[in-house]
């Protein structure tokens, strides 16, 4: 069985219309939704460890990356990131090592750029790998420089500051020659996919792993798309400021949102391209393909912009997986398992009929899946800094690791995430904190101990403290 794993950063899985809408409107996504119906589709996916690159480590290798031992990355030739952002460990094999040695066919398609700087690792045991240059930051090009009227185009003056204009600047840099749609990332990454799966017909089995780092701020989009969402001609706005929205004018966060969902259905159409690519190569009928995301992104949920791992909310830890099994099992059915990219990981092994030469912390799901059988997990946790998320059936903790600064959500009667009930259910929030302990085997680093020390507490957080 050939396997296609595609994985789109920070695209919020409301904005999947198979599973609903955003506080803002509904983002339309046919080919993902048509997929959806012939899938299986899990409807409690959650990071393992955020953001970008922690979250590729651990679906890469079916092993935690929490509670981030050795991980305390300053490397040369990138910035120092959350914890976690760095390469994957020597010690820990890859899934496309695994299904290399197996006897796959294996490729790599990806503009996420963190993947491929100095120091970086995530091509290992792919027999080919593709990196497409240019996304945010990447010194792809060095000219010609953008005009001031240029950068206030993209960039309000209002929200201007030397930081966020030199972001802007690369950018603009980045796209100088984009004429037409096919230009754009998420086209140029779905294009050499399909053109991938034409080149390597003859290969017996096949894993391609399809990264695009869109819906990714910047959301820079093809005009029509942005006008499916808001018609105006005001002003544009395609930055994560990482801010309270209430500062800014109303005009422009829907300008922001409408962006958003235009990149969402510029993905959902260039998907449509690759999935129509496997239809015509008759690929379909022997290949497994999971569609998933790292994680989400805020855009005025609770009057905020960005993703932040403290408060955590759904937009960013809600993730989509969709698994289209070639001979239609599963396909229409839901599930509500606790999973988390681990678990993507251990069920590609499965697939494959690859055993790891040790252990891994994934739990392949799909037969209790599709039974109805028992929970692999009775809870999943996910770490991002020095804050971690724990949820099981009714309850969602997100606690510093020191066990301060908790809020708890009861899922049953407040599933938006609305009233932080810590201090009426103190024993829960032990309870919860315990497992998130338990999950950290072997302790906090000392790293990551200090840096929650300099964590201030976030705005209505219990006083409580979970530690014992």
């Amino acid at each position: 069985m050939n396997i296609v794993l595609i994985v789109f950063d920070s695209l919020r899985k409301d904005c999947i219309g198979y599973y609903g809408e955003p506080f803002w409107g509904k983002v339309q996504t046919p080919h993902l939704d048509a997929l959806a119906k012939e899938s299986l589709v899990m409807d409690r996916a959650y990071p393992e460890s955020l953001p970008t690159l922690p979250t590729r480590r651990a679906l890469y290798t079916g092993r935690k990356v929490y509670p981030f031992h050795n991980a305390d990355f300053r490397l040369k030739g990138d910035f120092v990131g959350a914890p976690g952002w760095g390469p994957i460990p020597e010690d820990q094999p890859t899934l496309s090592e695994l299904l290399s040695e197996a006897g796959y066919r294996t490729a790599l398609i990806s503009d996420v750029y963190h993947q491929f700087k100095p120091s970086k690792n995530y091509w290992r045991g792919f027999h080919q790998w593709m990196f497409l240059r240019g996304q945010e930051n990447d010194p792809y090009r060095s000219g010609p420089e953008p005009t001031k009227e240029m950068i206030d185009h993209w960039l309000p003056p209002e929200i201007q500051n030397e930081r966020r204009i030199a972001f802007i600047r690369q950018c603009l840099k980045n796209m100088h020659d984009r004429t037409v749609e096919e230009d754009y990332f998420n086209a140029r990454v779905m294009i050499e996919a399909a053109k991938w799966l034409q080149q390597n017909k003859d290969a017996e089995k096949f894993f391609l792993v399809v990264e695009s780092f869109d819906p990714h701020e910047p959301w820079f989009v093809p005009e029509q798309y942005r006008r499916m969402y808001d018609p105006s001609d005001g002003p544009e706005q395609v930055i994560s400021g990482y801010a309270n929205t209430s500062e800014m004018r109303p005009e422009l966060v829907r300008r922001t949102q409408a962006n958003y969902s235009g990149l969402v259905t510029m993905c959902d159409r260039w998907f449509g391209h690759l999935y129509e690519t496997m239809r015509t190569l008759g690929m379909l009928d022997n290949t497994l393909v999971i569609v998933t995301t790292d994680h989400g992104h805020c855009i005025g949920d609770n009057n905020y912009i960005g993703k932040r791992p403290y408060p955590s909310s759904r937009a960013e830890n809600d993730v989509p997986v969709i698994i289209r099994h070639p001979d239609g099992i599963g396909a229409g059915k839901r599930s509500d398992l606790l999973i988390n990219h681990n678990d993507i990981s251990a069920l590609i092994l499965e697939f494959a009929g690859v055993r790891p030469p040790t252990p891994i912390d994934g739990i392949s799901f799909w037969q209790q899946a599709l039974d109805g059988g028992p929970a692999i997990r009775d809870h999943v946790t996910t770490a991002w800094g020095s804050a971690v998320t724990v949820v099981d059936d009714r309850w969602w903790l997100n606690i510093k690791i020191d066990g301060t600064g908790g809020f708890l959500y009861d899922l049953k009667t407040d599933p938006k995430l609305t009233k932080n009930v810590a201090d009426d259910y103190p024993d829960e929030v032990k309870r919860l904190y315990r497992l998130a302990v338990q999950d950290a085997e072997g302790g906090f680093p000392e790293f990551l101990q200090d840096l929650c020390a300099r964590q201030v507490d976030a705005p209505g957080c219990s006083s409580l403290v979970a530690r014992e």
